[in-house]
């Protein structure tokens, strides 16, 4: 039984939904969004509210179930606040800039590493911090694991990049007892 396919998404007043065969278009304050929806699964909007129902109980078709849900609730969400994921870059000589849609990484090696921003996603640089933001959780997501990927911190020293509430394990080098 799927409890997060069951609960239904409350929609703000400044946001408009839409649903039209098998895609939904969110309209918010900060940008519009729009995901198709899987087959067995059908979306019904009822005023304010809207409710996530499974055609039946096969594994997969409840595992959708609450995934579309989790899905519609990040769009209604995104262009509501957006989401941020907040990433620190710990290095001698290690740091970051914006120009224009890209992000420019010096993190040691022979040449800076330059990741430009997909479409709806947006880079701060405040200090050692890289501010990803944007309305898609997905996009603001994976633009920031592959930032990530590009030096991921070590657990000797802790150079790298990782994200602010990451905890990093550290270990005791060889000389230290």
């Amino acid at each position: 039984m799927s409890r997060i396919g069951k609960a239904p998404i409350i929609v703000p007043d400044k946001v408009q939904v839409e649903i039209s065969d098998r895609r939904i278009k969110v309209k918010g304050p900060k940008g519009a969004l729009e995901r198709e929806i899987p087959l067995n699964i059908k979306v019904e909007k009822e005023g304010n509210i809207i409710k996530v129902l499974r055609s039946n109980d096969s594994k997969k078709v409840k595992a959708l179930h609450g995934l579309t849900r989790a899905l519609i609730a990040n769009m209604v969400s995104g262009v509501c606040d957006g989401f941020k994921k907040i990433l620190v870059i710990e290095g001698l000589g290690y740091k970051a800039e914006t120009k224009g849609n890209k992000l420019v990484l010096h993190l040691g090696y022979s040449h800076p590493i330059e990741y430009e921003a997909k479409e709806g996603v947006k880079f701060y640089v405040e200090g050692n911090k890289v501010i990803v933001e944007g309305i898609d959780k997905e996009l603001v997501g994976q633009s920031a694991a592959i930032i990530r990927q590009f030096h991921p911190p070590e657990p000797y020293k802790g150079k790298g990049i990782r994200y602010i509430d990451e905890r990093i394990w550290r270990k005791v080098g060889k000389g230290k007892k």
